[in-house]
């Protein structure tokens, strides 16, 4: 697997990808997740958006918006389906949280729909801590926080 910065050329498939991995919660929140209404051309021309490829394909991403209110924030992470459980999401967050350090962070955040049990599992698993919900649309988002430790010296 490959990590490259998007380009407006993957606008298609980073659409599809998002639409496929968020898919199926559209029924369990009563509508479609935020990141399936955003305007992918807009994004990859705005934020930092990073895909993961594997085969030449592209098997997910992740958005990062530094500026955003609450800190470095990961604004999207997403897998295609095929490939969850195969460390696409893991790797995508590991390079989010090497960019926060890079970018003077000491912590990163994120949110998920509180509905999103599996995202809030996973998320508590590999260190992230809630520390906000708030209300949005006819829902409530989780707001999740990470420290991140010293970057690991590669000597």
């Amino acid at each position: 697997m490959t990590l490259r910065r998007a380009t407006s050329a993957d606008v298609g498939r980073v659409t599809e990808l998002v639409n496929d991995a968020y898919g199926h919660y559209v029924a369990r929140i009563g509508g479609p997740p935020r990141p399936m209404t955003d305007d992918y051309a807009d994004v990859v021309s705005r934020l930092d958006v990073t895909v993961a490829e594997r085969d030449g394909r592209i098997v997910g991403l992740v958005v990062l918006d530094p500026r955003d209110d609450d800190g470095f924030c990961v604004d999207n992470v997403a897998a295609d389906p095929a490939h969850q459980g195969g460390g696409v999401g893991r790797a995508l967050l590991e390079h989010a949280e090497a960019a926060a350090r890079d970018a003077g962070s000491d912590a990163i955040v994120l949110y998920t729909h509180e509905r999103m049990t599996e995202n809030r599992a996973l998320y508590a698993r590999i260190g992230y801590v809630e520390y906000d919900r708030r209300h949005y649309g006819n829902g409530v988002v989780v707001r999740l926080r990470k420290e991140l430790g010293p970057a690991a010296d590669p000597t």
